[in-house]
């Protein structure tokens, strides 16, 4: 049995593009003891891939991908066969993290169980945990107050700006990167308000989940109200290295504001816990899953482009 799958086929000096990638057909060998096969049925295409397509830099929760190499993905798939002593039973549907082709064989322990916690298993490509983590773990936010999400329309941000109202904010707004993907975010995804940095003026805000590093960042603690918490998540502003931005520190200081960085991982009680929270928001309607669906392999490297270039509001998912 062959699959096919998508290869770096140049490192991009810019955003990548399709013709830095190529779409192959590989030979799928069976699983060994303690491995499974797994059809892949669809897998996140996130800008946080640029990251690791620049080379070698440090720090980053994945290694470097290599010419010749899958790129990584948060992936939901089928165990479609299982070596001897797997632990894994066919027809059982995963998530795991060697996306970009259509089937992978994997130690079991690199596979994790969904069941039927969200009642449609794409959901569990989304950055729900590290939206609700932000909020109430590092941020702490408090019913009533005004949350400022940066670039509100990517995949953290469609999910953080809907759930931020859930948990009881009174005021959700968010940055976007152009006035027509403001005027997005706030008919699709219910912002109060989105506002293009650099153009326009912020309002105050008490809790602030930056995705971008920056002129972002800088403008929302511009707007930071005294004793406001600020979850830092992301770094888009920087996909190919760091975000530098010159923070006053004696100003942070005076008004009492706190920065988090948000760089963990549920443990087994803190995942079912939020899964069963989030199931049941998706079930009763109060939060819905944006994302966008790319069907077909051959179409994952035009997604990521148009995911780096902002193109899309919510998660962007390749079917297969």
């Amino acid at each position: 049995m062959e699959s096919r799958e998508v290869r770096l086929a140049a490192i991009p000096e810019g955003v990548p593009g399709q013709e830095h990638f190529e779409v192959v057909s590989a030979p799928v060998a069976d699983p060994g003891p303690g491995e499974v096969l797994v059809r892949n049925r669809y897998f996140q295409v996130s800008a946080r891939l640029r990251t690791l397509l620049a080379g070698d830099i440090e720090g980053t929760p994945l290694p470097p991908v290599r010419v010749g190499e899958v790129p990584p993905s948060i992936t939901v798939g089928e165990v479609v066969a299982v070596g001897a002593g797997g632990g894994a039973r066919v027809g059982e549907v995963v998530s795991h993290w060697a996306g970009w082709r259509e089937y992978a064989v994997l130690p079991v322990a690199a596979c994790t169980p969904l069941g039927d916690s969200l009642p449609d298993p794409v959901a569990h490509l989304g950055s729900g945990w590290t939206s609700y983590a932000a909020l109430t773990v590092h941020a702490r936010l408090r019913a009533g107050e005004t949350v400022l999400v940066t670039a509100g329309g990517g995949g953290v941000g469609s999910l953080v700006g809907p759930l931020a109202r859930v948990l009881g904010a009174g005021r959700v707004v968010a940055t976007a990167r152009t006035r027509e993907k403001a005027d997005r975010v706030v008919a699709e995804l219910g912002y109060d308000a989105a506002y293009v940095v650099g153009t326009d003026a912020i309002e105050d805000v008490d809790v602030v989940v930056d995705n971008v590093g920056g002129a972002d960042l800088r403008a929302a603690l511009a707007a930071a109200r005294p004793g406001a918490r600020v979850a830092l998540v992301g770094a888009l502003s920087g996909q190919a290295g760091a975000a530098p931005v010159e923070l006053d520190t004696f100003g942070l200081i005076l008004r009492g504001i706190s920065l988090h960085g948000v760089n963990t991982r549920p443990d087994p009680d803190e995942r079912d816990e939020w899964l069963a929270r989030f199931g049941g928001w998706l079930r009763s309607g109060a939060l819905t899953f944006p994302h966008v669906r790319v069907s077909g392999i051959d179409s994952a490297p035009r997604a990521l482009q148009e995911v780096i270039e902002g193109r899309h509001v919510g998660t962007v998912a390749v079917y297969l």
